[in-house]
């Protein structure tokens, strides 16, 4: 059979009458015939005047069985079957020569050059859109023909045609094999300028494409030995690298941003612009359900204002009137909140995270969000909050859930190891956190003294506080519990700052925590891992947070539960377990009446502190992990089995240590299996930290350890020497010695 592009060349030797009479018994709805005279009338010469009509007679023959496709309803049915009409608007030629018909103008060298109108213009990518929804493989076709991406570009100049393109463009780039490169954007910088808010706000979707690496979803199941490897590969910054760069080198490009993300409800544009945009989207399908859920939510506002005030008409009318807007441009912000933020968030974790920090500081984003939180970000839902079809306001796919779940994804980014966190406080707060100090005699933080106030949070709560108050009353079951504690967590990473954990012990954390772990029985892995870390965090070397955990759970079977939730998986938990054993490590070796009152009181640091347990977690944690299975998630567990172990060579205990692995192995009677894969997993972690883009500086926080006695400690234990005390091959016979093997990935 001839492909559409051959065919249309060669229509002069069909006739008409035998392409009807073909066009009936295989049931062609006359579209071969319509792309035939589209080709005769969009011919180099000709003015496109006759283009549109024929258009007009395609479009509705496409849309239909696109508007099928996106329908809920329909969907199942849709997918198992086949669309014939844009199947033979394809195979005719049809998208080839709607390319080629966009193309055109920038094609023809000769000097009048022929314009096309925006309403045909509007037609070809809504057509396109359409074929690319129903046909498969149109869209890889398309995203192959990078001349035609970069030219799609230069039509979001236009105002009129800017919504389909960016959607058309959304679609191509999600299939596209190679991320394009942002700076082969003819004229980017001026392009973005051009950009009004909503238009910027838009653009943002394509940028998501464009700047977030393409495996970050699931980075924390890659295992990290297929991570280097990709590394040693990948010589230079990614394309992902490249496009944040070139972003930031836009003029304003970050201060728009953040103006975007924090303006409030009532300063977005008029009404009517963005009732001419939900038109326009209404005739772009993958929006329609946008459309009918907004128009939902006006219906059931106009009923409940008509059934409140029946007897004053009149009143009724004018309270539907200003009501139904005001839904409408709530929800049309949050969406547009939503790509801002993740575009933000993305650049707040690249290579110019300091840069990025230092705007978004200076461009008063935090006190903006700050102002936001309670009306808008944290908003109270309402009966008729937005939803899609076939879900709930609890499910993750609400624009009200997701735009939650994206600004603590940024509060965590721009928390984590940067001293800028203290822009979450209010002034009032980074005087508490001074007078903590004060009181404990101990030197303010650096950065709370140099935080510039004028960039602080202002009102009464600064955000951190007001996402404690929203995190206490999160219901159990919760989708939030995961990502407010990460948020909380990244706030009192790094070096460990008493002040910090009091100012958050003081606002009842850690028994919310301890609820959450022990009364309320938490099932949830990840909420588990996450109340853990932050568990963690919040009572490292904090002799006041001990006691408070003690006054809590103030029963065996309450320390019982608890002790089964760190039981129940190590991988989860063993950031708290490394924080108990560092701890009780330095008030061990305090002289203080107080913390020999706590040390002797509490249940958990008495647990710790016998040798049976610590040598039963560290005999777990190695055997739980492998070099092929190491992920970022659980290389904590390599880390804090070499955590237990310095501290141990600290007290001259090492050789204690591996002596009683070894009686471990032989009592599982399994000699050499613990041992051999510690010593494997020991050689990656020389080859994984010792490379020269590695930070050291996260494990030296966590720990309070240097980096060099943790290189010194992994360098004793992987002695060759068989005579070494403190080499793990000592341990291990000859018959059950296997330390050389190559690290392979399964």
């Amino acid at each position: 059979m001839w492909t559409g592009a051959c065919w249309l060349a060669k229509e002069s030797k069909i006739t008409e009458a035998l392409l009807k009479e073909r066009d009936k018994q295989a049931k062609w709805n006359g579209i071969p015939l319509l792309l035939q005279k589209l080709y005769e009338n969009s011919h180099p010469n000709s003015d496109f005047s006759q283009c549109q009509g024929i258009l007009k007679e395609i479009s509705p023959l496409l849309s239909m069985e696109a508007m099928a496709f996106v329908t809920e309803d329909n969907r199942k049915a849709a997918q198992e079957s086949t669309f014939p009409n844009t199947y033979t608007f394809d195979l005719f030629g049809g998208v080839d020569l709607l390319v080629e018909i966009l193309m055109r103008p920038t094609l023809i060298t000769q000097k009048k050059k022929q314009k096309i109108s925006d309403d045909l213009i509007k037609d070809c990518l809504s057509i396109l859109y359409n074929t690319c929804i129903c046909t498969e493989g149109v869209t890889k076709r398309l995203a192959e023909r990078n001349d035609f991406v970069l030219f799609l570009f230069t039509l979001m100049t236009n105002k009129k045609t800017f919504l389909q393109t960016a959607t058309l463009i959304e679609d191509i780039l999600g299939v596209k094999k190679e991320m394009i490169q942002l700076e082969d954007i003819p004229n980017l910088a001026s392009l973005v300028s051009s950009f009004d808010q909503q238009q910027l706000a838009n653009f943002c979707r394509i940028l998501a494409v464009t700047i977030s690496e393409l495996d970050t979803g699931s980075d924390d199941k890659h295992t990290l030995l297929a991570k280097n490897a990709q590394q040693k590969k990948n010589l230079g910054p990614s394309r992902a690298e490249v496009n944040q760069a070139t972003l930031l080198n836009i003029p304003g490009f970050v201060e728009r941003l953040c103006k975007l993300a924090t303006r409030k409800v009532s300063e977005t544009t008029g009404t009517s612009n963005f009732l001419q945009e939900l038109e326009e989207w209404y005739t772009w399908l993958d929006n329609a359900l946008v459309l009918d859920a907004l128009m939902r939510v006006a219906n059931e506002e106009a009923e409940q204002s008509s059934t409140e005030s029946s007897d004053e008409s009149g009143l009724a009318n004018t309270s539907a009137r200003t009501q139904l807007p005001q839904s409408m441009k709530i929800m049309h912000e949050i969406m547009y909140k939503l790509e801002v933020l993740y575009v933000l968030c993305v650049l707040l974790m690249g290579r110019q995270r300091n840069q990025v920090h230092k705007m978004i500081a200076e461009f008063k984003l935090i006190p903006g969000l700050n102002n936001l939180f309670d009306k808008l970000i944290w908003r109270k839902h309402s009966a008729s909050t937005l939803v899609l079809h076939g879900h709930n306001q609890n499910c993750d796919c609400s624009p009200d859930i997701t735009l939650k779940i994206q600004f603590l994804r940024l509060l965590q980014s721009f928390s984590d190891h940067h001293e800028n966190k203290y822009l979450l406080l209010n002034s009032q707060e980074l005087n508490e956190l001074s007078a903590i100090s004060l009181k404990a005699n101990i030197p303010e933080v650096d950065a709370v003294v140099n935080t510039d106030r004028s960039l602080v949070c202002d009102g009464k709560r600064g955000l951190l506080t007001r996402l404690l108050q929203v995190m206490k009353k999160e219901p159990a079951e919760s989708s939030f519990r995961f990502w407010q504690a990460r948020a909380v967590e990244s706030f009192l990473r790094g070096a460990t700052s008493y002040a910090d954990q009091m100012f958050l012990l003081k606002r009842g954390l850690l028994e919310h925590i301890l609820y959450c772990i022990v009364d309320s029985e938490c099932k949830s892995r990840d909420v588990l891992q996450s109340y853990f870390d932050l568990l963690g965090e919040l009572m490292k070397f904090n002799i006041d947070a001990f006691k408070r955990f003690n006054k809590y759970i103030n029963t065996d079977e309450k320390f019982q539960i608890f002790l089964n939730q760190i039981n129940s998986s190590l991988v989860d938990s063993n950031m708290l377990v490394r924080c108990i054993t560092l701890s009780l490590d330095r008030f061990e070796n305090l002289s203080d009446i107080k913390v020999a009152e706590v040390l002797s009181e509490c249940r958990l640091l008495s647990y710790m502190s016998q040798m049976t347990m610590r040598m039963s977690f560290l005999f777990r944690l190695i055997n739980i992990i492998h070099v092929q299975t190491l992920t970022q998630e659980n290389v904590s567990c390599l880390n804090t089995s070499l955590v237990i172990l310095m501290l141990a060579r600290r007290k001259d205990k090492l050789p204690f240590y591996l002596h009683t692995l070894q009686e471990m192995e032989y009592t599982q009677k399994y000699p050499g299996f613990i041992l051999n894969n510690f010593h494997s997993l020991l050689r990656f972690w020389q080859q994984h930290y010792l490379n020269k883009d590695k930070d050291s500086t996260c494990l030296e926080n966590s720990s309070c350890i240097s980096f060099t006695y943790w290189k010194e400690t992994v360098s004793l234990l992987l002695s060759p020497d068989r005579t070494s005390p403190w080499a793990i091959v000592s341990y291990i016979e000859e018959a059950y010695m296997d330390i050389d093997r190559d690290f392979v990935e399964e």
